[in-house]
């Protein structure tokens, strides 16, 4: 897929990339002059682990009302990219053989970096509106041996763009609470919200449990600052993740800290996220209204609230397969079945719409339906 999506005339709905037109490029060359102006050589210096000051103090403002209360600079840990944070986790928490709890179908990311510690995974049903809180207690109550912790995206879910109800969410963490099961909690699309209101985060819940909370700038900036972060109010948890940062890289980059944090410092930052919102909106919007106009019957489909992506079935089809064939009418996507970490589910597809436009949208959707009709003859 990847050699296809080179050629210039090849329709991609397969990456989660944001849409590149919409970075701030202009704002950001000014804020690395404004940068180097201000801080000079301390900018490209080594700095703190736990990432700079400047960064950790706004991230606990910015995150507060979301939260319902306080959260201490000292508890925000920077991390390069949500991916470090995944692998930090995954290095402190799983042993060879240790289960970890995942929605089914779940991020790709993660799977890749929990297998890297030789994860094995418990899996929970989902449904429209997100993780099942009774499968989860069914689960975890035959669990044998007991797993590290449960590992979810509430919002805008990557792969199905599905968000977790507002009913299930204190649910799911008091399940955990009573069966002292951690919680990582990932929210990469979580201001990409196009409609409704914005849920509390699992984090937000008052508990005798561990819920870790996992953010990225790379979805309201840019993904090539690499600047993310995880907010960890046990201090235990937290030392062993710092010692592993210090392991993998000592620090994430000063320059692109300062950077970021001039710029989602200025008055032009909310006004940006705003432009994401609504062009992810439309482009939500013309994505679903060409599958309602040219999928077949076989094929059902999803009205996400916000995110990056929607998910589609194709009854009785293997969309590995159907990857190839769409190749071949220069359009790709994500066949779901990466997505099982049992890979037991092969109709399923993850179709990105923040990075193609409007026009692209609608005739890569045209051609993929064309293909699905084509097979099923």
């Amino acid at each position: 897929m990847l050699k296809v999506t080179q050629q210039p005339d090849v329709i991609s709905f397969g990456g989660g990339l944001p849409a590149p037109e919409l970075f701030p490029r202009d704002e950001i060359a000014t804020c690395t002059r404004d940068v180097m102006d201000r801080y000079g050589a301390a900018a490209l210096q080594y700095s703190v682990t736990e990432g700079i000051p400047e960064m950790r103090s706004w991230l606990a403002q910015r995150l507060a009302p979301a939260f319902e209360r306080e959260v201490p600079a000292d508890d925000v840990l920077i991390v390069n990219g949500s991916q470090q944070g995944l692998d930090l986790i995954g290095k402190i928490l799983i042993d060879p053989g240790d289960h970890v709890v995942l929605e089914n179908p779940s991020y790709l990311g993660a799977i890749h970096a929990f297998d890297a510690y030789e994860a094995r995974y418990l899996t929970v049903e989902t449904d429209e509106d997100g993780m099942v809180p009774e499968s989860l207690e069914r689960v975890l109550d035959a669990a044998e041996p007991f797993p590290k912790f449960l590992y979810l995206i509430p919002n805008f879910q990557n792969p199905t763009g599905r968000t977790l109800a507002g009913d299930r969410r204190e649910r799911i963490v008091r399940i955990c609470e009573h069966f002292d099961l951690p919680i990582v909690e990932d929210d990469p699309y979580g201001e990409l919200r196009f409609e409704g209101e914005p849920l509390p985060p699992l984090f937000s819940f008052a508990t005798s449990g561990t819920v870790l909370y996992l953010g990225t700038g790379s979805k309201i900036v840019a993904p090539g600052l690499r600047v993310a972060w995880l907010v960890v109010p046990d201090e235990d948890v937290r030392e062993k993740l710092i010692l592993a940062k210090q392991g993998a890289d000592l620090h994430s980059g000063s320059l692109a800290q300062y950077i970021f944090h001039a710029y989602v410092s200025s008055d032009a930052f909310e006004s940006h996220v705003r432009d994401i919102v609504s062009t992810y909106r439309r482009r939500r919007d013309v994505m679903y209204a060409a599958l309602q106009e040219f999928a077949p019957p076989s094929v059902s489909f999803n009205h996400p609230q916000g995110g990056m992506f929607l998910w589609a079935r194709a009854a009785g089809i293997d969309t590995s397969e159907l990857l190839a064939a769409c190749a071949r009418h220069r359009v790709v996507f994500v066949p779901g079945e990466s997505f099982y970490p049992a890979r037991d589910v092969r109709d399923g597809m993850r179709l990105n719409f923040s990075n193609s436009s409007e026009e692209k949208l609608r005739i890569g959707i045209e051609r993929i339906m064309s293909t699905i009709r084509s097979v099923t003859k």
